[in-house]
């Protein structure tokens, strides 16, 4: 019976202190490392060959493709996060408790930059389809360049504040060994559910709706049998087909991510995260960080720079000199 009792604590050697295991059925175990190992290679090494692509090849370096640049950082850490995830699918953290600490910090500072990089998307495709004429002086590099790193330092500055408690004194609000949590009071999480979800994703829901009403008005325009002196006049205020194009695969991108992320976020805000079974918990948990796997597969789709960089990088003729010139468009 004790031998029994000690399977099921994370620490037996603490008999009376140690949290106990989660105990999944063993298919849903086998599945659920299966699952998320898989999705933590392929989001780390796809999302990699997106940041070397866009910082080595120059004809890459546009504003837009910075935004890229920044999600796929973004996503890049969420796939090391995942290691994280799969250690404690068991409900048992043995990597103490600074490591703890450093793992919801990353969590929390990831998630809302990546988020707070789509609102940047947004804004950028907003620009380009609605506002043509002015979008090479509005949106430049190093406005984006700044905006990208404003967005970090505040994701950053703001979770440093919210974990500060924890910070200073990881473990304090363990109540076994094992366990790895973190306290944060009610306001500081109602602020940070606004701050990192729900205000960005209106403004982001807001921003493509108009997008696509314009998109689509373009695109009948650019169909419509009109005289030449007019089609002469409408060319000069109507975005290209290529920027149409941009729009409508980081419009995926943006819905492809609200898919993914509403269910975990929608569950937290009606407080009911404590509710969630193990397994349920496992299932959205991975749909949240699918999407970071996804992202450069829908690149792969709709960005044909994508698949000629993938193709270079992978035969190493990235190497060769002055591959960096390489015409990739």
């Amino acid at each position: 019976m004790s031998s029994f009792v000690e399977d099921e604590l994370c620490f037996p050697q603490f008999l009376n202190s140690s949290c106990r295991k989660i105990i999944h059925p063993y298919i849903v175990s086998i599945i659920a490392y299966i699952t998320l190992s898989s999705i933590s290679v392929v989001t780390v090494f796809l999302n990699m060959l997106v940041i070397i692509s866009i910082s080595h090849f120059k004809q890459l370096h546009t504003p837009t493709n910075l935004l890229l640049l920044s999600l796929a950082v973004s996503d890049s850490f969420v796939g090391l996060i995942m290691v994280f995830q799969i250690i404690v699918l068991d409900g048992c953290w043995y990597l103490g408790d600074n490591i703890c600490v450093v793992f919801f910090g990353l969590e929390y500072i990831v998630t809302p930059a990546s988020i707070g990089t789509m609102v940047l998307i947004s804004v950028d495709r907003y620009v380009a389809i609605c506002d043509p004429l002015h979008y090479s002086t509005k949106v430049t590099v190093k406005r984006n360049n700044i905006c990208v790193c404003l967005c970090w330092m505040f994701s950053i500055l703001i979770h440093c504040l919210i974990l500060k408690d924890n910070l200073k004194s990881p473990g304090r609000y363990n109540t076994c060994v094992g366990q790895c949590i973190v306290g944060i009071d009610y306001i500081s999480r109602v602020a940070d559910l606004f701050l990192s979800f729900i205000i960005p994703v209106t403004v982001i829901v807001v921003l493509y709706m108009r997008v696509f009403v314009v998109a689509v008005s373009q695109a009948r325009a650019m169909r419509s049998h009109i005289t030449s002196v007019t089609l002469k006049c409408s060319t000069k205020v109507t975005a290209k087909k290529s920027e149409l194009k941009a729009a409508i695969t980081l419009g995926v991108v943006v819905v492809v991510f609200l898919i993914c992320v509403c269910p975990l976020f929608c569950i937290y805000l009606s407080g009911q995260d404590s509710m969630l079974d193990a397994t349920s918990y496992v299932v959205v948990t991975t749909l949240f960080y699918f999407n970071s796997c996804l992202n450069p597969l829908i690149y792969a789709l709709f960005y044909p720079w994508f698949r000629k960089s993938f193709k270079l990088i992978v035969t190493l003729k990235i190497l060769q000199v002055d591959s960096c010139d390489t015409n990739m468009l």
